[in-house]
């Protein structure tokens, strides 16, 4: 039975946390194991140009529920961050820390259809009045203000270890047990909604905290990955910790697709997997002597306009989409809103103005083209990583503005995919329209942009 065929499909919308584009086998990873989303991969349309709308979480994930970029929504940094302005060269801008409610929300149009929407796992756009029920989601378990628990261990809390400055928690999931590892706990959750609401369509929301900071995985696992750092020297992946907590989240994948295949929902069900951005490449305060992961071939990682820091792994699966169908297509995490009720037949309850495209026809034909070539990406705030920058990626050609010093770099990604030749000196021209064309467009979408410190004394 193909989606077209089937009157409302469930969708089950998997988001990983700082997940990188080369951390899974099937996109390059030389060390994670993860053979539920390779398999994945082969059933499904995988993307491999696919963009996080930001290089940080709460905007991208503000992007796959509203269909807007971050920058319309007046949303440039997360919710912890969003009202300061720190000491730097320029002042970042105040952004919103909540996700408004005048939004219509991918859950608000499918519960409207007959759905029924639940959350499950990270949230992170805003405090209780912008939680998940806020925004359309009949129940949401995991979900609150904060972007990572204390710890991927019962009770996850502060209880059991101070990670983050103040207590935190994951909420919904007691009574629990010494040893229960979060994500196992939030993977129990979604099966059981799935299994409760299997004779009407649904709509699972599963953010998984995995794999942010505090890096921490199974300890069995983390042993089986020393093991094997130690065996096979492995190149760019070299952090034991993070590939056991990839290997729990491609577990727990497996699980959801094995339950869906189990109760007979395979060819009713639309399944997407992506991350909100880039893989972090710092250091953790649980392990700092080891980088969290890297991102290579990709430059850079978490927080930056380049390759690493906003290429993701996406893929989509439904009754009617190709299988093994690799795409090259530049698309991002705003597609997903009218990609996902285009799918659902629900196009024509979209009532807002979007920036995402339906690209659903990529699914199908193998044929079919996007005639968008470009897209934009804004953050006007400082991280380890990076300072201020805009940044343009026109077909092949990828260019950074950084607000500092007005500096432009130009890449073009066929060639060079790990931006390593700045080619703005040698292409003024093409690199003056693309800088034009990226400053159109934050003024189109009025982005907020940072300005100079009169406070601000070089040390």
């Amino acid at each position: 039975m193909a989606w077209s065929q089937v009157e409302r499909p469930n969708i089950v919308l998997i988001v990983a946390d700082d997940l990188g584009w080369s951390d899974l086998g099937s996109y390059g990873s030389d060390l994670h194991e993860t053979p539920h989303l390779d398999r994945l991969t082969e059933d499904s349309v995988v993307f491999t140009d696919a963009y996080a709308a930001s290089p940080v979480c709460s905007l991208t994930r503000a992007s796959i529920m509203t269909g807007k970029d971050p920058a319309r929504l007046g949303m440039t940094i997360w919710r912890e961050w969003a009202q300061r302005r720190g000491n730097r060269k320029l002042l970042e801008p105040i952004a919103l820390d909540a996700l408004p409610l005048e939004h219509d929300s991918l859950a608000e149009v499918l519960c409207r259809s007959g759905y029924h929407t639940a959350h499950v796992g990270k949230w992170h756009l805003g405090d209780a009045e912008a939680y998940p029920q806020a925004h359309g989601f009949d129940m949401n378990i995991g979900g609150t203000l904060w972007g990572a628990p204390e710890a991927f261990f019962y009770p996850y809390s502060s209880e059991y270890r101070r990670y983050f400055d103040g207590w935190r928690y994951v909420p919904d999931l007691e009574p629990g047990r010494e040893g229960d590892y979060l994500t196992d706990r939030l993977t129990d959750k979604a099966i059981e909604i799935i299994e409760r609401h299997q004779e009407e369509p649904f709509f699972l929301n599963l953010w998984y905290y995995t794999v942010h900071t505090p890096i921490e995985g199974k300890p069995d696992v983390v042993e089986k990955y020393r093991r094997k750092i130690d065996r096979e020297k492995s190149k760019n992946h070299t952090n034991p910790h993070m590939a056991a907590m990839v290997e729990s989240l491609d577990e727990n994948v497996g699980r959801v697709l094995s339950t869906i295949e189990g109760l007979g929902l395979r060819e009713s069900t639309i399944v997407v997997f992506t991350s909100d951005n880039g893989g972090f490449i710092g250091r953790c305060k649980l392990n700092p002597e080891l980088q969290v992961t890297s991102n290579a071939p990709l430059r850079s990682g978490k927080g930056s306009c380049y390759e690493g820091g906003i290429r993701v792994p996406l893929m989509i699966r439904g009754p009617d989409t190709l299988a093994s169908l690799k795409r090259s297509e530049i698309v991002y995490t705003s597609d997903l809103y009218p990609r996902l009720l285009k799918m659902a037949g629900l196009s024509e309850r979209i009532e807002q103005t979007l920036d995402g495209v339906d690209v659903s026809g990529l699914l199908m034909d193998r044929e079919a083209s996007l005639e968008r070539d470009t897209l934009y990406f804004h953050y006007p705030h400082y991280y380890r990583t990076t300072t201020p920058v805009s940044a343009i990626r026109e077909g092949d050609w990828k260019l950074l503005e950084y607000f500092e010093d007005g500096r432009l770099e130009l890449y073009n990604l066929r060639s060079d995919l790990g931006k390593m030749e700045n080619l703005a000196q040698s292409r003024p021209r093409l690199a003056k329209r693309l800088r034009e064309k990226l400053d159109a467009w934050r003024k189109s979408v009025d982005a907020q942009l940072s300005e100079a410190n009169p406070d601000f004394m070089e040390r």
